[in-house]
């Protein structure tokens, strides 16, 4: 991509794995001074060493509100500005609903819907300042719920609402707001499943098709937020190709 990012300062959630590892890459070699957030330190450690440009790593939990604002003040106070947020983070437990362990509800609540709406709300005003972008990792999901997914599809079908009026409210100011929509990637996602049915059907799904690669979504989000500042890229939907539903 070449130094399209140059000078530019980025925050990236769930950073130690998958998605958020190989967008906080890609931005980084793409000249961007990037803070990746995660409970996985010792990932972030070596992702640290893996990037070309200046990364640092942060504890970040994203249920907690303060650890959310903690982690976006560091980004500020050592990078001196924060230009991109990458809201990443995110946690699938697909099982029915009958008979569910209400907890996990609960998990993927805070993980994937909650710790959105603190890192946006706490990074928002310094985005606001450098008329930055937010880029909310959502999921085919946000549009369509399946059957053994509907909690999971309740908290993106939020991140979508949530992000659709944050676009209203902060577009005129100049913030661009992107939702970035993948099918089945190949990532550590499914394998947090606990439901046996669901873990081996996610399974039995990712060696049926040529399922996403993380990069290919990095690759998205660098598309998006290196638009010129008057063309906003609100949603890009992707599947692999021969994934039908």
């Amino acid at each position: 991509m070449g130094p399209v990012m140059k000078e530019k300062v980025a925050l990236v959630t769930g950073a130690s794995s998958g998605i958020g590892e190989m967008t906080a890459l890609a931005m980084s070699e793409a000249g961007a001074r990037v803070a990746v957030g995660a409970r996985r330190g010792d990932r972030l450690a070596d992702l640290a060493k893996r990037a070309p440009g200046e990364v640092l790593a942060l504890d970040l939990d994203v249920t907690d509100e303060q650890s959310c604002r903690a982690a976006v003040a560091a980004t500020v106070e050592h990078f001196g500005s924060l230009d991109v947020l990458v809201n990443n983070a995110g946690l699938m437990l697909s099982g029915p609903i009958v008979g569910a362990d209400t907890m996990e509800w609960t998990r993927m609540v805070r993980t994937n819907l909650l710790g959105t709406m603190y890192t946006t709300h706490a990074a928002l005003p310094h985005l606001l300042r450098s008329k930055g972008t937010v880029v909310q990792v959502s999921s085919t999901s946000g549009r369509i719920a399946s059957s053994g997914g509907g909690v999971y599809a309740a908290t993106k079908f939020g991140v979508n609402a949530f992000s659709e009026a944050l676009r209203r409210e902060v577009t005129a100011q100049g913030v661009r707001v992107v939702l970035i929509e993948p099918g089945f990637v190949a990532t550590e996602l499914a394998s947090h499943i606990t439901d046996p049915t669901m873990r081996a059907a996610a399974r039995d799904l990712q060696n049926s098709i040529h399922p996403l690669r993380p990069e290919d979504i990095a690759n998205a989000v660098l598309y998006a937020i290196s638009q010129p500042e008057h063309v906003a890229v609100n949603e890009i939907l992707l599947r692999p190709t021969d994934q039908i539903a």
